[in-house]
């Protein structure tokens, strides 16, 4: 069974390092999420993980194949098989390009890596509830929490192995928020995919994910369930998180 791998992954800009040797192992079926202050290096390390930035130190693979600059043979499978989602929708596909044409290059993608949907880009587009009029559209006329969606959409479209998520529905209100990711969570438990996201919004974390890390001073301080980990912080960059959240989350939680 393949899994995404990260080995010793050390990170930085400049001479400051925000990641100092983290692992990460995620498997199929697995839902992680990954928690921490703003600023600890959450977002960089999705990046890593996804392949679309190199560490200073350690190594990211995908069923034993490197995600950051892949071999040509391998760069289509891995573009379907592991998916990244960012906060701003943005790299998701060509702000030029038509949502349909966006679509249609995502199916495509499936299909070459043996993946394919059977969906075709008005069925892509209902997972995530986009009306079809969108279809004419440009990506970068789209508003954020359309290029949210879209960003999904297409990430789905590939029935990806991961899916590594980085604050995917900010820009969405908190109603349909925890609605899409209600069918978020059903296709990824159909399809067994592995599931990584990096949020502060500890309502979808619970939702999403069955256990959590929580990154700070360059590595991963703690883990467990989420309930667990806000009940009984151990770190002081969790306790300092835990204190920030707002005394209704806390109660939920």
């Amino acid at each position: 069974m393949a899994q995404l791998q990260a080995r010793g992954i050390w990170a930085g800009f400049g001479s400051t390092e925000v990641l100092t040797g983290v692992d990460v192992t995620l498997g199929a079926g697995d839902a992680v999420g990954l928690i921490g202050r703003s600023g600890v290096g959450k977002s960089t390390l999705v990046e890593i993980l996804a392949g679309a930035a190199a560490p200073t130190r350690g190594s990211v693979t995908f069923d034993g194949r490197r995600l950051f600059k892949p071999a040509r043979r391998d760069k289509k499978v891995l573009h379907a098989r592991v998916r990244v989602v960012h906060q701003n929708g943005h790299g998701a596909a060509d702000p030029l390009a038509t949502v349909e044409k966006a679509l249609k290059s995502a199916l495509d993608d499936a299909r070459a890596a043996g993946r394919s949907t059977g969906l075709d880009v008005a069925a892509a587009l209902a997972d995530m509830e986009l009306p079809t009029h969108v279809l004419g559209r440009r990506v970068g006329t789209l508003s954020g929490g359309e290029r949210q969606r879209l960003a999904l959409s297409l990430a789905l479209a590939t029935r990806p192995e991961m899916l590594l998520l980085d604050e995917p529905l900010t820009a969405i209100d908190q109603t349909t928020r925890y609605r899409l990711a209600g069918v978020l969570a059903d296709r990824l438990a159909t399809d067994g995919a592995g599931l990584l996201l990096a949020s502060h919004d500890v309502r979808l974390v619970e939702q999403l994910t069955r256990t959590v890390h929580v990154l700070a001073e360059g590595r991963l301080v703690e883990h467990g369930p989420l309930r667990d980990v806000l009940a009984n912080p151990q770190h002081p960059d969790t306790r300092e998180f835990v204190a920030a959240l707002p005394e209704a989350t806390l109660r939920w939680s």
